[in-house]
This record gives structure tokens, sequence and C-alpha cells, in this order.
């Protein structure tokens, strides 16, 4: 596993290992070595009485993964956790499957019945609750007859959001800041091609009244996580009841959405006979 940043990720990626019968190679960004590696010992000491050596370890260098990318009969999967530049690396030179889970850029579509109560609520707790979170939303749009747009924008200020939608690439980018993309649209179809045109498959959340408008929503976007009436960052392994994630998939082989303990294991079948032959 390749990741960038957050080095509470050894730890949950070292206890999934365990927990699902794997050994794990982890390879954290260099912003953080001191920390992976301190939180590394302090697993390693744990389990090295009662585990084969090398179940879980840790590499701390490029040339190191460069190999690692070519022994695809020792790995069996390779897990890269970042931004689009690392993904990409990683998918164009590795030798075995790989699972991505790449970026974040959420989208909220306000429709015109949304309840006008919780909103506000809402989008706040997807933008500004965690900023920095994969799962917090980069866009918004807004149908252009719903009542309370300018109280949107206003809500958003006052959190010190700065809004942005004057250029293209705006809508492409992931902030993981307190920056949002802003755009009214007519309906709930410019909603939808809007997002098919710059989504990452990631969250995706409509807020709606209109159980037609909802299924719509749900039947024609493709993303780990649809929410319906609630905020993007719902989409976590703990949230989800999955405990402990090693991320959150953007691929679909095999997993999709957050990957917990069972997402990290696979099927085989142990057939037990006495003299059964195929007719």
């Amino acid at each position: 596993m390749i990741f960038e940043s957050r080095p509470n990720v050894v730890v949950d990626g070292a206890a999934l290992a365990i927990k699902s019968g794997n050994a794990i190679i982890l390879k954290g960004g260099k912003e953080a070595q001191h920390s992976n590696r301190k939180l590394f010992d302090v697993m390693n000491a744990a389990v090295e009485r009662i585990l084969p050596a090398g179940s879980i370890s840790l590499i701390e260098t490029r040339e190191d993964v460069s190999e690692l990318l070519k022994m695809h009969e020792y790995i069996d999967l390779m897990v890269p956790r970042g931004g689009s530049a690392l993904i990409n690396h990683v998918r164009s030179n590795a030798t075995m499957p790989v699972v991505a889970h790449d970026k974040g850029l959420c989208h909220i579509y306000v429709h015109e019945d949304a309840d006008t109560s919780k909103v506000i609520p809402l989008i706040l707790n997807a933008k500004v609750q965690r900023p920095s979170a994969c799962n917090a939303v980069e866009t918004l749009l807004v149908h252009e007859k719903y009542p309370q747009i300018n109280e949107i924008k206003e809500a958003l200020l006052k959190a010190k959001v700065e809004i942005r939608g004057d250029k293209e690439e705006d809508f492409d980018t992931e902030y993981l800041a307190n920056i949002i993309s802003m755009k009214t649209v007519k309906g709930i179809d410019e909603a939808i091609s809007h997002i098919r045109k710059h989504t990452s498959h990631h969250t995706e959340s409509i807020l709606a009244k209109d159980p037609s408008v909802i299924e719509q929503f749900l039947n024609s976007l493709d993303a780990s996580a649809l929410m319906v009436n609630a905020s993007t960052r719902f989409n976590d392994g703990g949230e989800l009841g999955l405990g402990a994630e090693l991320g959150i998939s953007t691929s679909k082989l095999h997993a999709y959405g957050p990957m917990g303990a069972k997402e990290m294991t696979t099927t085989r079948f142990l057939v037990k006979g006495n003299g059964q032959i195929r007719g």
C-alpha cells in the first residue's frame, strides 16, 4: 500500500492486514516519514512474537516502490491511496492488479423542492466539518428555482468558504480546503450531465423530496456511494459499519467504496471428497 500523508494509515493498514490474514508492505509520504516509522515500530513490536517476520513491513524510498511494482509473482494487490499523480504512476507501472483510492471530487445537487430547513446544515457539514477529507464536497449544484440560493452563499461565506465557479477547471479541482465550486442548473438533467463530466466516482449526493427525481439521480450516476438527503461525509468505513478502513476505493474490481477487513479477503474452494468422480 502506497499512501500520501496521514500516518494513521500505517496503523489502519497494519491492523486490517493482520485481521484479514494478509501480509502488508506500507509506503507513506515523505512529509510524515518520522511519524510513519514510529507508528510502524509500535505495531511491529506488538506482533513480532506471534506473527512471521515481515508480516508487516515499511519501506521509505521511491526506488523501493519501483522495484515492488515489478514483483507480481510475490505481491497479489497494489493499493495506491492519494492524488491523481500517484494513482496514475502506479496504474501505469504495476504488474499486478491495482485497487485505486483516488481523489474525491464530490458533488451535492440541491433540487428545487429540497427541504429548506436541512439544506444549509448539510452543505456546511459536507464542506467545513473536515475539508481535507476525500469525502468533503467540492462542487455544489443548485436548481435555479431553489428559493434559498442567496442564503446558501451567505452561509458559506460566513463559514469562511471561498466560492468559485468562473472557470471550467474549477469544476475539476479537488480543493481539500475551505473552497467550493458552485453553479446553478436548470434541473436534474443538467445536474446529472455536469456530474458525469466531472465525477471522480467517489461520492455524490442529492437533496430533494420528489421520489422520481431521487430515483433518476440514483439510476443515472456511477459512484462508490450515492447519498440522498445526507452529507457526503458519510462515505466512510466507520460510518458505514466496516470499522477501520484501508481507504475508499474508486475502482470496481474487486472493491468499490470503503475497504474494511472483509474487502481485503477473497474466496477459494476447499473440496473434501470420498471418492466422488465427475460424470
